[in-house]
């Protein structure tokens, strides 16, 4: 390097350190030492909202900058780890950006991206610092309805998260573009036509409240966002108020006994009918997934045939249920479950006054999900209907959950 240009890198420097203290001499202003807590509030930070690794805990907010003199340790971060990006940021500004570490509990990295974990944390207090918390083994919520039609004396009010967003005329409602796999327009009109009531509601989307980590409660599209397309679908499956299993970790899969019954032939009430109803119980129940501690059902737009039956309420029923009702009712209670309510200890199984899919309800006391898996085989009277249970455990409870009773073994229950 020549003795002139080298001359000229000297005043480069001596000028730009010249402007750096003139800059900052005009930003220096007084600096306000942060906690979790304070930072939170000052810049209206998401607490509570769910979030990957790389997400940014500013959501949509610019990067955060102070003044330089007041934060003089935050050009050290700049200086090991070669951000030349910020160091020249904060010697031609006067201001550095903020270094998330000094409020920070974990979580997250020096500039304020979520970082360290798997699968969808939340942001969340530790103390007074702002962590992001890592999923916990097992999530779970509860759907409740997000967007709504709700019925007026002139049509319909379309309700999203509490507020009214348009009003829609009657001889509009065959024309709505709402629908999904359970239903659309024609059937939403066919509920506003038998549905006299005024201020009945029809849901068309459900969020999720109540989440057993304790992070913000999140609408319909971000279920499938958060935590993917089969558990949105399955909200849209289940009746409102179900506990909906949203995220299982590394868990050890451990198989129940697995109980079967026949459907045998009773003409009376119409073999067809039977076995027809007799599906219809399966397809409700199949896969439901029970959340530790939780009360669930079978899901929601699956409906029954009626047979005659004149010692029944109304004059008939939906016999054909039972078979599979009893088949349930045994893998349940051999599970050590309490009897489902809607069911008793006879052979029919299904008390009268009970939906046999969303009207049936089973309590899973374990401390881990229990899913329900159901199937026939064959057809007609002579069909075999299976059912069995099983649990999802984490890795923590593997050791102390009651593995020796866990068998394949499939046991014919008959008409017990």
């Amino acid at each position: 390097m020549s003795s002139k240009w080298r001359n000229t890198s000297v005043k480069i420097v001596l000028i730009l350190f010249v402007v750096c203290i003139m800059l900052f001499a005009f930003s220096f202003v007084h600096n306000t030492k942060y906690t979790g807590k304070s930072f939170a509030e000052a810049y209206n930070l998401p607490v509570g909202q769910s979030m990957f690794a790389g997400d940014s805990i500013l959501d949509k907010q610019e990067m955060i900058q102070v003044p330089f003199l007041a934060n003089p340790t935050y050009i050290f971060h700049e200086i090991t780890t070669l951000d030349l990006n910020g160091i020249l940021m904060s010697l031609t500004t006067g201001y550095v950006p903020f270094d998330f570490s000094t409020i920070s509990a974990g979580g997250i990295d020096s500039r304020g991206r979520a970082a360290g974990f798997e699968g969808p944390g939340f942001l969340t207090f530790d103390g007074d610092k702002l962590t992001v918390k890592a999923p916990n083994e097992i999530i779970w919520g509860y759907s409740k309805p997000y967007k709504v039609l709700t019925k007026t004396e002139s049509g319909l009010d379309l309700v999203e998260n509490g507020s009214v967003i348009k009003s829609i005329p009657a001889n509009e409602i065959r024309s709505l573009p709402y629908h999904n796999d359970f239903y659309n327009a024609t059937s939403i009109a066919e509920w506003y036509n038998e549905n006299p009531q005024v201020g009945a509601n029809f849901t068309l989307e459900k969020g999720i409240t109540g989440f057993s980590d304790g992070r913000n409660n999140i609408s319909y599209s971000d279920v499938e966002r958060i935590f993917g397309k089969d558990v949105s679908n399955y909200v849209d499956a289940y009746p409102t108020g179900s506990p909906i299993v949203l995220y299982m970790g590394n868990t050890t899969e451990i198989t129940g006994e697995t109980f079967y019954t026949y459907l045998d032939s009773h003409p009376e009430y119409g073999d067809s009918i039977r076995e027809f109803n007799a599906n219809q119980f399966v397809e409700a129940w199949n896969n439901t997934v029970i959340p530790p501690n939780c009360t669930g059902s079978g899901h929601d737009y699956v409906s029954f045939g009626s047979a005659n039956d004149a010692s029944a309420p109304g004059g008939s029923a939906a016999h054909g249920v039972c078979p599979p009702a009893r088949a349930l009712r045994s893998a349940v209670l051999g599970e050590g479950f309490s009897l489902p309510v809607g069911m008793d200890n006879s052979e029919n199984a299904v008390l009268y006054g009970y939906n046999p899919a969303s009207g049936i309800t089973v309590t899973n006391t374990h401390s881990y999900p229990v899913k329900i898996v159901m199937w026939t085989e064959g057809s007609g009277t002579s069909m075999r209907i299976f059912s069995k249970i099983i649990r999802f455990v984490p890795p923590s409870q593997v050791n102390t959950s009651n593995l020796t009773t866990s068998s394949t073994t499939s046991k014919d229950i008959g008409n017990v």
